[in-house]
């Protein structure tokens, strides 16, 4: 049935880059199909930029512009404001604050701000019964944060996991299908508009732990806490260690994962090598994507477009269309004051298999020297690989390892490193077999 037709929902949008000027176009473009499903227009009115003279393809005469978007956050007579400037501070936060004290709505796509700011924004937004939305802020037009607060509400969720950087997977799929090398392919990507200027908030995995900060939140009713999220970027990957994961059967993915343990909540964003069985491998190119393991309903896998002004605009939308409704859930999923304390889990705790790359002077105790080194500390090996001999050339060594605990593997590699015939830092990759 066709909801009842209600008063515009009116909105003001700060920033008005690439994801601005989507949510503008598909606004206008969408009008009518979201009038119907929501009973209510959605309407611009008032807008927000730095740069006013900028052609954006969108024709903006008709809305009231602001200078100030903390000012039209304040001022401005909308029933919501969408907060896409960016950055954890500054304008951003001091917009969504304003906007939220001003009885507003506020969406945003703002990962940085929500992993930082988000336990202190909620309350902010829940003690005026007003919407904090961000489905725009992980995984682009994957609606996984719907998906934990609604459709597997009823699960106690137990990890998520995923591909939350489509930049890093670009960059990691290239390298892979063309075995070009890590600086000429992030070139490439920074040409084709995948990758900034200055690309390290993406490749030194910053990006995906705010997002991982957020879902980790959602899935496991905490607050954000990205302070505690363990971080490696993928920098130091290399053609040789992508070929020699095909030969073992994995495919190297940046994965952002979080699992509530006996130790406490694991957070990591890391180059890990996934096995070819399981779908997160063939994700390729820009996508994104999200495994959710819940108690009820088992795994259950998302995968999309993870940027972009269309996937993200429409990701903003649907928020907007869910305030037009008069649906307003609690910020992460429970009331800010119901949100567990939880410990966190310290990456020396952590449990798994590992892939070690080295490069060697081929000499004669090499090997019984690192096979000492990782059975003194109680890692047992269990695959290993060398191409090639040539005693005036270092040549690869690639070992990979059965379950061992974080803290003995990186002992075990510090005195690897020490042998003397090993002529460069030991490259390790974490190895998950359940995903």
């Amino acid at each position: 049935m066709t909801p009842a037709k209600r008063d515009a929902l009116t909105i003001a949008i700060a920033g008005l880059g690439t994801v601005g000027g989507g949510v503008v176009r598909l606004l206008e473009q969408q009008a009518s199909l979201i009038e119907a499903r929501t009973g209510r227009a959605i309407t611009i009115k008032a807008i927000s930029a730095r740069d006013r003279a900028r052609d954006r393809g969108v024709d903006l005469s008709h809305y009231d512009w602001w200078d100030n978007p903390v000012a039209m956050a304040q001022e401005a007579k909308v029933d919501v404001v969408v907060e896409l400037i960016g950055g954890s501070d500054g304008p951003a936060f001091e917009t969504t604050q304003a906007a939220l004290k001003a009885g507003k709505h506020v969406v945003t796509a703002n990962k940085a701000m929500l992993a930082v700011h988000g336990a202190e924004l909620a309350p902010l937004a829940e003690k005026a019964g007003l919407a904090l939305s961000f489905e725009a802020a992980v995984a682009g037009g994957i609606p996984i944060i719907k998906a934990l607060k609604e459709g597997l509400a009823a699960n106690r969720i137990t990890r998520v996991a995923g591909i939350l950087n489509g930049t890093c997977n670009y960059i990691l799929t290239t390298m892979r299908e063309t075995g070009r090398a890590f600086d000429d392919v992030l070139g490439e990507a920074q040409r084709l508009g995948y990758a900034e200027a200055d690309p390290s908030t993406d490749i030194d995995g910053i990006d995906a732990a705010h997002k991982l900060a957020i879902l980790a939140s959602v899935a496991f009713g905490t607050a954000p806490d990205f302070a505690h999220v363990h971080i490696a970027g993928i920098r130091g990957v290399a053609p040789l260690d992508i070929a020699y994961a095909d030969e073992l059967g994995y495919r190297i993915k940046l994965i952002g994962l979080a699992e509530m343990t006996e130790r406490g909540l694991v957070q990591r964003v890391q180059p890990c090598m996934v096995p070819m069985s399981s779908p997160i491998a063939h994700v390729e190119g820009v996508f994104n994507a999200v495994i959710a393991q819940g108690d009820a309903v088992g795994q259950s896998f998302y995968q999309g477009r993870g940027a972009g002004a269309g996937p993200t605009a429409s990701a903003v939308i649907a928020d907007l269309m869910d305030i037009a409704r008069g649906q307003i859930v609690p910020c992460f999923g429970v009331p800010h004051d119901q949100l567990a304390s939880v410990a966190a889990a310290p990456i020396e705790s952590h449990r798994g298999a590992y892939f070690i790359r080295l490069m060697v002077r081929d000499q004669p105790g090499v090997i019984a020297d690192i096979a000492a080194a990782l059975r003194d500390e109680a890692v047992s090996l269990e695959s290993m690989l060398q191409r090639g001999r040539d005693p005036h050339e270092a040549v690869p060594v690639v070992l990979t390892t059965h379950t061992a605990d974080e803290a003995s593997m990186m002992r075990a590699v510090h005195r690897i490193e020490a042998v003397e015939a090993v002529v460069e830092p030991p490259h390790l990759i974490r190895i998950i077999q359940d995903i």
